[in-house]
Parts: C-alpha cells; structure tokens; sequence
C-alpha cells in the first residue's frame, strides 16, 4: 500500500469518529448538599441545607455542551433546629407532604475552555417551574486520589425570589430574596 493509500485509510478511519464524547455523572451523595440563606427579619442570614440529593450530569466540554437531572428530597431540609424544620417542612414553605421533589434540570452550559462556568435550566419548586442559571464559583474535574477514577465537582449559586414559586409566608419580613447554593460532587459512570 503506498503512502497516499495509507493517509487516506486513516484519514478515513479518523472522520468515522465521533467528533466529540459526552461523559456521565452520578452525584456522590456524601458531597452534595444544596443549601439557601435568607435574611430573616433584617437581624441576620438564616442558613439551611437539604441532605439528599441524587442526579446525573453529562459534560462535553470539546463541543461546550452538558444536561443535568438533579433532584433534591425536600424533606431532608436540615438546620439544626427541629422545631424549624418541622415549619419549612409544612404548608407554609417547603409542603413536602405534597411536594416532596425540588428539581433542576438545565441543558444549557457556558464553558470557559475545559471548566464550566454556569449552567441554565428550569428550577421545579412547589409545582411551579421557572428558569434559572447556576453560575459556578469553582469547578473543576480530575482523577480522583481515593476513587481512582475521573471526578467533577464545583461550587454553584443563584438568587431566586421564592414568591415566584409560591412561597409566600412572612414576605417581607423573612426575605423574598434566597441564595442559593449547591456544592456538587460527581464519579463518572
């Protein structure tokens, strides 16, 4: 076979590649804990997490693309006070009893080169979806020391305004306003 033979096989072999791999993720639920602050009564930030929560997200960093599915238990809302999270498990705020789902699920990420650097998509809180953009504070993906194996994660927040979900109680004397954020971990599959 002669060399112009030869670099139009490979050439060939080469162009039936995918262009690009999207890789998947399952979230280390040992290193993933949404949390939110708001300020309660103009005094000071109350703080909360939710301690379960579960997903999958896909990057492709080589044609600047990702999904994410996440869900989080709304009833796993913790404070360290049992009398509160009785309340924003209740009616008044979180009603898990008919909606224990907090999701997001974005399919629109901004990369800078490798790293991602938000991520939009539709907020599901209380049956009510609006969109919203993480945008990353850290991110970052290596093999992991102890997992032997290729992990992602970083550090995300947003600002809702939680009366456009519905939640309405004590506005404004607890805030309308609630950061949120999300450390996030995740083991390619």
């Amino acid at each position: 076979m002669n060399r112009l033979a030869l670099a139009a096989a490979v050439a060939g072999a080469i162009a039936t590649l995918p262009a690009t791999a999207a890789e998947s993720y399952s979230l280390d639920v040992r290193h993933t804990f949404p949390s939110f602050e708001v300020l309660h009564l103009g005094y000071s930030l109350q703080r909360g997490r939710f301690n379960k929560t579960s997903g999958k997200v896909t990057i492709d960093p080589a044609a600047k693309k990702g999904t994410a599915d996440i869900t989080i238990d709304a009833a796993s809302v913790d404070t360290g006070l049992d009398k509160l999270e009785e309340h924003l498990r209740g009616e008044d705020f979180f009603n898990v009893a008919k909606f224990p789902a907090i999701t997001f699920k974005g399919d629109k990420f901004a990369f800078d080169g490798d790293k991602v650097k938000s991520v939009s998509g539709n907020l599901t809180m209380l049956g009510v979806t609006k969109p919203v953009t993480l945008t990353a504070t850290y991110f970052n993906c290596a093999d992991h020391p102890m997992a032997k194996k290729k992990a992602c994660g970083g550090d995300f927040v947003a600002t809702i305004k939680r009366t456009d979900f519905g939640m309405k109680y004590a506005v404004p004397a607890v805030a309308d306003e609630v950061k949120l954020q999300i450390q996030v971990e995740a083991f390619k599959d």
